[in-house]
């Protein structure tokens, strides 16, 4: 049998489908969003669910090109095409469009690319390309600063945009260093900071610092025989202190107004339905009246009268809430979730490292993107504008999801034959 044949039908197509599930999913939902009696067809160009259908066919297209590509190849290019995403992240500071505020498309003709959600997967494919490297411990400083680094740039580059959303989606690649080896100490810590920050919100600094005092004490008390353990807290309460006035100096100084008011609501500090919180109370409303089978497809009165914003991008869970009810959120959400688990087996079963380690990466880029995405909707994390992957409106998203997916697909395809 022809060697590129039997590695094409080697390809996992339980993925496969699942993928382009939820793109049909995500286009019907799109049309469903926008729906105007102008443009009755379904693949009409003036519309968003008419570009967004040619934006599948591309997308299969590249998943088709990337299947016929040679595995190697992707390790090969990790570092070029990082380099080209860190270039095009700076070049869209100085020529990007801004629209909602955020400076992060590059008009090219009548289509406009977002560098950010190309620099997910090159960001993935570098990462996997260092720690498969054999020279690279993850044990070791010098290996957790490069790939701090490695995850950091990019990010700052985005921040400046700023694109908050897209920009935490990268520390959702701390659970791939975790699985190659690095301290769960950085995950402990990772949720305290995520916790005092919490709290230096909700609770007055000085009862926060007065608590986080007796807190040491205590600790210091119970521990008074260990020398190491007690110079360990007061120098974590030292910093727990010193945190609590950067996160204020943060808060009120460095964020926009649009953001703390967001966090506030969401923290429930304020109550804002008919200014910031108006988004999600209106998505909440829709998902909530679609009951359990829904209200039908073109039914939604929430959707039809454009009363959530950003319906077939941001919002698009809500659209599936109102016309497929429970059933057809759960349907969605099922199908995520079986992704996830068919991708981490895939990547639990490559024999080469760069393999394991970029499934590992496609699994938190997805995680963070369907949790909090679908979080955002039902008002369970802050609105920070992240698309729902394949099913959320938008060419970039869909290439660069496309992308991600079908690289691990093409190397799981070839696993026997590349360690």
């Amino acid at each position: 049998m022809n060697p590129q044949r039997s590695l094409f039908f080697n390809v996992d197509w339980t993925i496969v489908l699942i993928y382009f599930a939820l793109c049909i999913i995500g286009w019907f939902n799109i049309h469903a969003a926008v729906y105007d009696p102008v443009y009755p067809g379904i693949i009409d160009l003036h519309t968003n669910y008419g570009k967004q259908f040619i934006f599948m066919l591309s997308a299969f297209t590249l998943a088709i090109i990337i299947l016929l590509l040679d595995s190697k190849f992707f390790n090969i290019l990790a570092f070029p095409v990082y380099i080209i995403t860190i270039i095009l992240l700076i070049l869209v500071l100085f020529v990007g469009r801004n629209v909602g505020g955020n400076q992060a498309w590059i008009p090219i003709g009548g289509f406009r690319l977002q560098p950010s959600e190309f620099a997910k997967f090159a960001t993935v494919l570098l990462l996997a390309k260092y720690l498969s490297a054999s020279t690279t411990k993850i044990q070791d400083f010098r290996s957790q600063l490069m790939c701090a680094a490695i995850i950091i740039i990019p990010t700052i580059l985005i921040l400046l945009q700023p694109d908050t959303g897209s920009a935490l989606a990268f520390a959702s690649l701390i659970f791939v260093l975790y699985r190659e080896g690095l301290s769960p100490y950085y995950l402990v810590i990772s949720v305290a900071v995520i916790a005092l920050f919490i709290l230096t919100i909700l609770v007055d600094q000085i009862y926060l610092i007065i608590g986080l005092i007796l807190l040491g004490a205590l600790v210091s008390y119970l521990y008074r025989k260990n020398q190491r353990i007690v110079f360990a807290t007061l120098a974590a309460l030292a910093l727990s202190i010193v945190f609590t006035f950067s996160v204020s100096y943060l808060f009120n100084q460095v964020l926009q107004k649009h953001q703390r008011v967001r966090i506030d609501s969401w923290l429930g500090v304020s109550n804002d339905l008919q200014g910031i919180g108006y988004n999600v109370n209106q998505s909440k409303i829709a998902i909530g009246a679609g009951q359990l089978w829904g209200r039908g497809y073109l039914k939604g009165t929430q959707t039809k009268y454009d009363f959530v914003p950003e319906q077939s991008t941001d919002f698009i869970f809500c659209t599936i809430g109102e016309e497929w009810g429970f059933a057809g959120c759960f349907v969605v959400i099922g199908l995520y979730l079986f992704l996830l688990l068919r991708i981490i087996h895939i990547a639990e079963r490559q024999r080469s490292a760069f393999s394991r380690i970029y499934g590992y990466g496609v699994a938190s880029i997805l995680f963070f993107h369907f949790f909090i995405n679908i979080g955002m909707t039902i008002g369970i994390v802050p609105v920070i504008g992240i698309p729902l992957p394949f099913i959320s409106y938008g060419g970039s998203s869909l290439w660069s999801f496309t992308i991600l997916l079908f690289i691990l697909l093409k190397r799981d395809s070839n696993r026997m034959g590349i360690i």
